[in-house]
């Protein structure tokens, strides 16, 4: 019996260290991360940012696709500046499951997408939700600017 509570003891430290962990990502460097969060969009582009405010499944990476090209990963308080022009676009997160936001932008207006974090069966899930532009910003202004690849 004792050692049945050790056991038990032993693997809730261990869900405690994974939801707690924290997974690293590139960075952009801190000018850019400063720049973006002027929220200044140029009158011919359309920004999208898609940010990840939670410290929920820290240790967790997520793959970010931008119109079907993988942009990079995001962790906790992260997130991605894409200038886009207008028109419509795509944004997907890729983990259990795939999540997606379609956007239909217009020139000089700024689009913010939340990426939430979910329990999954095997892996975490996520689900992308675009939010108006207070609770955006607001978002945005609690993360750092990961790096895109794209």
């Amino acid at each position: 019996m004792r050692s049945r509570g050790k056991l038990v003891l032993a693997a809730l430290l261990l869900l405690v260290t994974f939801m707690t962990g924290c997974a690293s990502v590139p960075m952009e460097a801190s000018g850019l991360d400063t720049q973006a969060k002027a929220f200044n969009v140029a009158s011919d582009k359309s920004s999208i940012y898609v940010y990840r405010n939670e410290t929920f499944g820290s240790a967790i990476r997520m793959t970010l696709a931008l119109d079907g090209k993988v942009a990079g990963q995001s962790g906790p308080k992260t997130f991605f500046l894409f200038e886009v022009p207008p028109g419509h676009h795509q944004v997907s997160s890729i983990a259990e499951n795939t999540s997606t936001v379609d956007l239909d932008t217009s020139p000089g207006k700024a689009y913010y997408v939340w990426q939430e974090i979910k329990m999954g069966l095997f892996e975490p899930r996520s689900e992308l939700h675009k939010v108006d532009d207070d609770t955006g910003r607001a978002g945005v202004l609690e993360c750092k600017m990961a790096h895109s690849g794209i």
